[in-house]
């Protein structure tokens, strides 16, 4: 049986082997190690390598260890010129990757090695063991010159330590430059040990040593201490800066690969890097081009003559420019390309290069030979090779043309900005076209004969249409405030990095009973003492909370039975009204009353509010009975089954929703997944039992649609289709002087259109999901306390679960309660509150808003952070 690197020898003699406890013999063993490590004479005279992997205590019946001073030592004969040790320490901590990042890269570091080249064992070799122990290292120990050269060859060690202290055994600086000389070492940080000088002695000069290149040297200092700082210096350092720049070399070979011309130069324009495909297109060997200007390269005198110093202020202002440029080859013919020029900012904040892709654009004959050329070389070869060159000659991709394009210029124009190079920017094969494919298409027709600024303009508005969140508005100066900054981060994402091995899982509250109260049969079974407080549900100042007291924390069934009565839900499905009670009371079962916010009375409040909305003349006048009915059972089941934390904390614990949901919407998915899989679980609830299958289908996706708008990640989106979609146009209704028809006429008019009345119906259940602010005061601050506690709450566990803590303002022994409102309202709630205005006319709601912020701006000039009633202030 072979044994491996790490050997156990007893002082009987048995050598244990590191993946085994049978023992083998001395020979063998010693064979192992002989075959392993060393392939020189000199091994055979004096312990050459010796291996530390294992550091685990040789088995008991090794036999009792030697007493020494130092790490314990079991001793074995020699065998085959080969004496193999064991240093052995229940202190050293198991080795394990780690993660680096350089700038995208991520990349994944190996335990470190370590090589250890002392002639003869001492304390400051121990003490360097130790350390290697101490912090995770692999280390291995050679005695002679020619065996550690064979060993690093083997391993190639991050650090090499060598005793330089005298030169009776070996020359250290001779051992160094042997190591240096060979190509692994490019990588290796290599530490000299030097005699410690006494006070009197001036220290001697480094340069010798780095002359012999050695990196660094190390005052003999035998303190384990020490030893560890210093190799953990080392690895923090040098070994990492290494360790990120051979990561380059993965960079340097993608870019020797790739298709496109690449040039890369300093920020004075001096040529530093080519690509191979630089070198085919332009003709030129590397050699002739690097660490020239490139002014000293010629340039086609096609080329407009302001060209060069308009793509020249264009870069240098940081901006990346892109466009048809002709260039001269080293044969003098003249060629055509599609430039695309980067600024890549470095130290200080400053552009430190400009990174220049190239590609042919065969256009003229110069440009056809020598793209046909290139075709010719990928797909010709040698014989043994056609076929994988065959292959790869027909799978090559076609030369794309990014839409930025529409920036480039032809070659017979007079100025770069006059004239736009567009008819290859515009996205014309697609068969059916995108909305902002037409946008981008029209703007680029705009562009071709537009003066400079508007040209200049319309870049701008490309460039912006270009991204992929069109609808998240940037923080700007609202970055600096924390309160803002944690409510977006929290509101507004799925969720941070995933911690593994944490789970979070909460359990569905299906067996709650809040009291004995019973349920009514019909509505007009309610006790008299809900109905009173029922009678006032039409008023925007209706207090759920008393509606909660009464109802002893079942508000929604009392509610929903008086809401779906008024708005003829019953009769619209179909069902009895005993089905609609038994339904209403399955979804308020699955609320969590342990919930201090997501219960069933905030469930209640938001059907509530949806009312209200529903009863105002343009709302009613643009949405049909079915869309009403969706917006009731939407508001009714929107937060069912919420456990009281936040999108981001699911997808942070990697609980079963988050990994059942992708991390996207989770709640707002599971909501109306559970909600119709109760609905269709028993016939006694089920609501549609008796609709049409296609009205049901239009029902569900309507329901489906609402929910999944109260997702905070798309706020800014479902707000600003909302203004350009329908407010606008309604003013430009209302404010022409020539119109015709009536309001009712107009109104009709939006109710055609089922994209508007998606809209209309998003942007009520927002509002009415988050009308706190609204409210009138003192229900107002209620809803706060409620919302912070369930925050705070959250906030605790990620603590005690070593999750990523998602709003960290939310403290609850530092927040500021008036400061985060503050923040809710003007982030959030102003321009979505003026819109939702602007549509359904709510003036009491503006009223109620204007008070309430004025409140907790008062609040917080008084630097409170408690909440406080208006007659408390005095």
């Amino acid at each position: 049986m072979g044994c491996a690197p790490s050997i156990h020898v007893s002082q009987s003699g048995v050598v244990y082997c590191r993946d085994s406890d049978e023992p083998s013999s001395p020979q063998q063993s010693a064979a192992a190690l002989h075959g392993l490590f060393v392939k020189t004479e000199a091994a055979d005279s004096i312990p050459a390598v010796l291996a530390y992997r294992s550091r685990q205590p040789p088995p008991p019946c090794a036999g009792p260890r030697r007493k020494e001073r130092g790490p314990a030592r079991a001793r074995a004969p020699r065998c085959c010129g080969i004496e193999a040790e064991t240093q052995t320490s229940s202190a050293g901590r198991q080795a394990s990757a780690i993660e680096v990042q350089i700038g995208p890269m991520r990349l994944t570091q190996d335990p470190i090695q370590v090589l250890l080249i002392f002639a003869k064992e001492d304390n400051q070799s121990d003490g360097f063991w130790w350390a290697c122990d101490r912090a995770g290292y692999k280390c291995s120990i050679a005695r002679t010159p020619e065996s550690a050269l064979e060993c690093f060859l083997d391993k190639q060690q991050e650090i090499i330590v060598i005793d330089h202290r005298n030169s009776r055994y070996f020359d250290g600086e001779d051992i160094c430059r042997s190591i240096r000389a060979t190509k692994p070492s490019e990588h290796t940080v290599i530490l000299a040990v030097v005699p410690r000088i006494s006070a009197d002695q001036e220290e001697t000069s480094v340069l010798p040593l780095l002359n012999a290149g050695f990196d660094r040297c190390f005052m003999e200092n035998s303190s384990k201490t020490a030893c560890y700082n210093e190799l953990i210096q080392i690895e923090r350092g040098e070994v990492r800066s290494q360790f990120k720049l051979r990561a380059c070399n993965a960079v340097f070979t993608a870019l020797d690969h790739c298709q496109e011309a690449i040039e890369i130069t300093s920020e004075d324009h001096v040529v530093q890097y080519v690509n191979p495909a630089f070198e085919q297109m332009m003709g030129y060997h590397k050699g002739e081009v690097i660490g020239k200007e490139l002014i000293e390269i010629p340039k086609s005198v096609k080329n407009c003559a302001d060209l060069s110093d308009s793509i020249n202020t264009f870069i240098k202002k940081g901006k990346e420019w892109q466009g048809v440029y002709y260039t001269n080859r080293k044969s003098g013919d003249s060629i055509q390309q599609h430039v695309k020029i980067t600024p890549v900012i470095g130290q200080g904040g400053k552009i430190r290069h400009f990174v220049s892709l190239k590609r042919l654009q065969c256009t003229n004959e110069n440009n056809k030979q020598l793209c046909k050329s290139h075709h010719d070389k990928k797909c010709t070869g040698d014989n043994s090779q056609s076929e994988s060159h065959s292959f790869k000659c027909k799978n090559r991709r076609k030369d794309s043309v990014d839409v930025k394009s529409i920036t480039s210029q032809s070659s017979d124009a007079p100025s770069l900005q006059t004239r736009r190079y567009s008819s290859m920017a515009r996205i014309h094969s697609m068969t059916i076209e995108a909305p902002i494919t037409k946008v981008i298409n029209i703007i680029n027709a705009a562009q071709e004969n537009s003066p400079i600024t508007v040209a200049e303009a319309l870049d701008r508005v490309l460039e912006i249409l270009r991204t992929t969140e069109l609808y998240s508005p940037q923080l700007g100066t609202k970055d600096e405030d924390p309160h803002t900054s944690d409510l977006v981060g929290g509101l507004m994402t799925d969720g941070l990095r995933r911690l593994s091995g944490n789970e979070y899982v909460f359990s569905k509250n299906m067996n709650l009973s809040h009291s004995h109260l019973s349920v009514p049969n019909t509505i007009s079974d309610v006790p008299p003492c809900i109905a009173q407080l029922l009678d006032n549900e039409e008023s925007w100042d209706f207090n759920i909370f008393e509606l909660e007291a009464v109802t002893n924390k079942r508000p929604l069934v009392y509610l929903g039975l008086k809401v779906f009565g008024r708005f003829g839900v019953s009769e619209f499905l179909n069902c009895s009204e005993a089905t609609l009670r038994a339904w209403l009371q399955v979804i308020e079962a699955n609320y969590h009353s342990s919930n201090s916010y997501h219960n069933s009375t905030h469930a209640a409040d938001v059907l509530h509010a949806t009312a209200f909305f529903l009863g105002k003349e343009r709302v009613k006048g643009s949405l049909d009975h079915l869309d009403e009915v969706a917006a009731l059972i939407a508001a009714t089941i929107h937060d069912v089954d919420h456990p009281g934390r936040t999108n981001s904390f699911l997808c942070n614990a990697g609980s079963e929703l988050a990994v059942l949901y992708n991390d996207t919407a989770v709640l707002e998915s599971h909501h109306t997944a559970l909600a119709f899989q109760l609905t269709a679980k028993d016939s006694k609830c089920n609501i549609f039992k008796n609709i049409d299958r296609n009205h049901y289908q239009t029902l569900r996706q309507a329901i489906i649609d609402m929910v999944l708008a109260t997702e905070m990640t798309k706020h800014f989106e479902h707000v600003n289709k909302f203004v350009n979609s329908i407010n606008k146009p309604m003013a430009s209704e209302e404010t022409s002087s020539h119109s015709e028809g009536s309001d009712y006429e107009r109104t009709s008019n939006r109710k055609n259109f089922p994209d508007n009345q998606t809209l209309i119906k998003r942007m009520m259940i927002k509002c009415a999901d988050v009308a706190n602010p609204c409210r009138p005061l003192e229900l107002c601050i209620e809803w706060a306390g409620r919302i912070s506690e369930e925050y705070f709450a959250q906030t605790d566990e990620e603590k005690r679960q070593g999750l990523p803590v998602v709003m960290p303002v939310f403290d609850r022994n530092t927040c500021s309660i008036p400061k985060s409102q503050i923040s809710f309202i003007d982030y959030f709630i102003t321009d979505m509150f003026d819109a939702w205005d602007a549509f359904a006319h709510l003036p009491v709601l503006m009223q109620h808003l204007a008070n309430n912020y004025k409140h907790w701006k008062t609040l917080d000039e008084l630097k409170c952070k408690s909440l406080r009633l208006p007659s408390e202030n005095n």
